[in-house]
C-alpha cells in the first residue's frame, strides 16, 4: 500500500474507531480503549511492517507512562481524601460560597484561574486533577466538575510545566534540523530566540481565542447541567467572565513577551486569581442574580459519580477549621511544585540523576524514563503526610484515606493501561523502526492533510496540532511530532514558518480538552468512571470554536486582513458567535422569573 490516500485512512483508523465508539455508542474507555488497542496493533503489524517486538516495546513503555499518570491521580486522589476526612473541604467551600454563592462565578474563578496557575506550574492534566474534585466538594455535579477542569485545559496549555510544551516540545521538534538552522541564520537569530518569538506569537493567538473561554464555561453549566437547560443563562455571567478573561491573558501575554515561555500561564494565572478574587470580594462585575444547580434529586443519574460528596465533607476532625490552614494543602503542593521546576540544581537532580531508566526496551533502541520524586504525584502525596500533622489527623482517618483512593483508583486504571500502550505503538512506527520505510501513522496523516489542504495550509494547522495532542495524550508529544512537519509544510507554501508553528502549539493546546488519558484522569477523581463519551461530546463544543478560531487567526496573520479563506472564516465565527449569543440572550429573557433554585440538599450549613 503507497497511496497517501489510503496510508492515510489507515492510520487514521484507531484514532475514528475509538471516537466511534466512545462518542457515537457511549462505550466506556476500559472498553473502547482495548479495541483501539488492537486495531492500530494490526495496522501497524499488517501495514506499516512493524516487527512483533518493536510493538511489544511499544507496549511496555505505554505502560510505564501509564503507571505515571495512575501515580498522579492516585496523588489527587488521596489529596481529595485527606483534606475531606480531616474537615478542610467544608470550610475551602464555605470561602468559595461567602465570596458568591453563583456556580457560574465559582467555575471561573478555580477552573480559569487556579487551574491556569497550576497548569503553569505542573501541566501533565494535573490542573484537572486537583480543579475537578474541588468543584465536587463545592457542589458541582460529578460530569460538570471534570468539563470544568477539561475546559481551562486549553489556553494555558501551552506554557504548561513551566513552558515544557514549547521548550521542549517545539524545540526537540525543531533543533538540528539543516533547514531550520538555514532558515535561523537568514534571520540572524538564535534558536532560544526563535522559540520566544513562537512563545510571543501563541500567547497572542491563545489570547485572542481564549478570552471567551470563562463564557463558554458558564454557558457550559447552565445549559448542560441546569434546571432549565439554557445556555443562555450562562450569559448573565458576561462582565465578570470577560474581566476573569483579561485578568489572566493581559499579564499572560505580558509575560511572554517580556521572559518568554516559562511564566506565562504561572504569573497570568497567579495574578489573575488574585485580582479577580479581590474584585469578586467587593462585589465588582458579579451577576445581579446567583444561578445554582437544580436539587440533587432531579440530577440525571448519568452525572453523577461514586463518590458521594455529602460524605466526603461531613468529616470534620472538630472545630470549624480556618481558611489559611484549610488551604494550606493547596499553597504547599503549588509552592513545591514551582520551587522544583524554577530552581535549576533541584530540577536537575529530581529529573535527571534521580529517575529509574528502560533503555532500549526488547532490544528495540525504544527507551523510556521514570522520574518519581519529579512527577505532580510526588508532591501531592508529600503534602498529604505533611497534611496529616497540621490537621492533626488521627491514624482512622489516614488509613481510611488511602484505601479509598487506592479503590477509586482501579476505575479509571483498565482504560489507561491500554490507552497509553495504543499511543505509543501510533507513534513508534516511523521508518527507523518499522520494515516498510514508511513514515509514522501520525505523520502519514499531516502529509495526507496537507497534501488535500495546499495553500490553505494554515487553517489546518491547529487541527493537527489537536489530532497530535488527542492521540498522543499531550501538548509536548504532539510540538515534537509535528512541529519540523508544519515547519516544512510552511516553506514550501510560502508561509511564514514560525506562525505556522505557533499553530501547531496552540491546536495541541485545545487537543488537551478531549484526549482520552485526559478525560479518563480527570473523571477518576471524581469517581465518574464509564462516561468519557459523554464529556467529549460536550468538549466537542469548545475545542472546534478554539482550532477553528486559531487557524483563522493564523491565516490572517501570515496573509493579512482582505479577500482570503482566513478572514471570511474569522468573519464567520464572529458572526455565528454574535447570533447565537443573541439567540441566547433571547431566550433566557423570555424564560419566567423564577426565585434562584434551592442549595443542594446535600451542602452542609456553615
Amino acid at each position: 500500500m503507497d497511496h497517501l490516500g489510503l496510508l492515510s485512512l489507515a492510520a487514521f483508523s484507531p484514532i475514528l474507531v475509538i471516537g466511534i465508539l466512545l462518542v457515537g455508542f457511549r462505550w466506556p474507555a476500559k472498553y473502547a480503549m482495548p479495541v483501539g488497542f488492537c486495531v492500530v496493533v494490526g495496522v501497524a503489524l499488517a501495514i506499516w511492517d512493524v516487527p512483533g517486538s518493536v510493538v511489544a516495546a511499544s507496549t511496555i513503555q505505554g505502560l510505564l507512562v501509564a503507571a505515571t499518570l495512575l501515580y498522579i491521580v492516585f496523588g489527587a486522589l488521596l489529596l481529595l481524601e485527606t483534606l475531606s476526612n480531616s474537615g478542610a473541604m467544608a470550610a475551602i467551600r464555605a470561602s468559595f460560597t461567602r465570596i458568591s454563592p453563583d456556580r457560574r462565578v465559582q467555575a471561573i474563578i478555580i477552573g480559569w484561574l487556579f487551574g491556569s496557575f497550576i497548569e503553569g506550574a505542573a501541566g501533565f492534566g494535573t490542573p484537572a486533577a486537583l480543579v475537578a474534585p474541588l468543584l465536587l466538594v463545592l457542589g458541582f455535579p460529578a460530569m460538570a466538575a471534570v468539563m470544568v477542569g477539561l475546559t481551562i485545559q486549553s489556553t494555558p496549555v501551552s506554557f504548561g510545566a513551566v513552558g515544557t510544551p514549547i521548550l521542549v516540545g517545539v524545540d526537540g521538534g525543531l533543533a538540528g534540523d539543516p533547514s531550520v538552522e538555514n532558515h535561523l541564520s537568514v534571520l540572524g537569530v538564535t534558536m532560544p530566540t526563535y522559540l520566544n518569538q513562537i512563545a510571543l506569537d501563541v500567547a497572542i493567538i491563545h489570547a485572542v481565542v481564549g478570552t471567551l473561554i470563562p463564557l463558554f464555561l458558564a454557558c457550559m453549566v447552565t445549559g448542560f447541567f441546569g434546571g432549565a437547560r439554557r445556555f443562555g443563562d450562562g450569559l448573565a455571567v458576561w462582565k465578570f467572565a470577560l474581566f476573569a478573561s483579561l485578568a489572566m491573558t493581559v499579564p499572560y501575554v505580558t509575560v511572554a513577551a517580556l521572559l518568554g515561555p516559562e511564566f506565562p500561564a504561572l504569573l497570568g494565572g497567579a495574578i489573575g486569581l488574585l485580582v479577580v478574587m479581590f474584585a469578586a470580594s467587593k462585589g465588582l462585575f458579579m451577576p445581579q442574580r446567583p444561578w445554582d444547580f437544580p436539587e440533587r434529586s432531579s440530577w440525571n443519574p448519568r452525572w453523577m459519580g461514586s463518590i458521594d460528596p455529602a460524605a466526603d465533607t461531613a468529616k470534620p476532625t472538630g472545630s470549624r477549621m480556618g481558611l489559611l490552614r484549610a488551604w494550606s494543602p493547596y499553597i504547599i503542593v503549588a509552592g513545591l511544585l514551582i520551587l522544583t521546576r524554577t530552581i535549576e540544581p533541584v530540577t536537575e537532580i529530581l529529573n535527571d540523576r534521580l529517575v529509574i531508566d528502560a533503555d532500549s526496551i526488547l532490544g528495540t533502541g525504544i527507551s523510556q524514563s521514570l522520574a518519581p520524586f519529579y512527577l505532580p504525584g510526588f508532591f501531592f502525596i508529600l503534602t498529604c503526610v505533611v497534611t496529616y500533622a497540621l490537621h492533626r489527623m488521627r491514624g482512622r482517618q489516614i488509613l481510611g484515606s488511602w484505601r479509598t483512593a487506592a479503590t477509586r483508583l482501579a476505575g479509571a486504571a483498565v482504560a489507561l493501561l491500554f490507552a497509553l500502550p495504543m499511543v505509543r505503538v501510533f507513534i513508534n512506527s516511523g521508518p527507523e523502526l518499522n520494515g516498510s520505510d514508511l513514515a509514522s501513522m501520525p505523520l502519514t496523516l499531516a502529509q495526507g492533510a496537507a497534501a488535500v489542504t495546499g495553500e490553505s495550509w494554515p487553517l489546518l494547522a491547529t487541527w493537527i496540532g489537536a489530532l497530535g495532542a488527542f492521540a498522543a495524550g499531550s501538548n509536548t508529544v504532539s510540538n515534537m511530532m509535528f512541529s519540523l512537519f508544519q515547519f516544512s509544510t510552511a516553506e514550501q507554501l510560502g508561509a511564514t514558518p514560525r506562525t505556522v508553528v505557533s499553530a501547531q502549539a496552540v491546536g495541541g493546546a485545545a487537543g488537551n480538552m478531549i484526549t482520552v488519558h485526559n478525560v479518563v484522569a480527570a473523571s477518576a477523581t471524581v469517581g465518574l468512571v464509564g462516561r468519557e463519551g459523554d464529556l467529549i461530546r460536550k468538549m466537542i463544543i469548545p475545542m472546534v470554536y478554539y482550532c477553528l478560531t486559531a487557524g483563522a487567526l493564523a491565516f490572517v496573520m501570515i496573509n493579512g486582513v482582505g479577500g482570503n479563506l482566513g478572514t471570511a472564516v474569522l468573519a464567520g465565527v464572529v458572526l455565528t458567535l454574535a447570533i447565537t449569543a443573541w439567540a441566547l440572550h433571547r431566550q433566557a429573557a423570555r424564560a419566567p422569573r423564577t426565585a434562584p433554585p434551592a442549595r443542594d440538599t446535600y451542602q452542609r450549613k456553615e
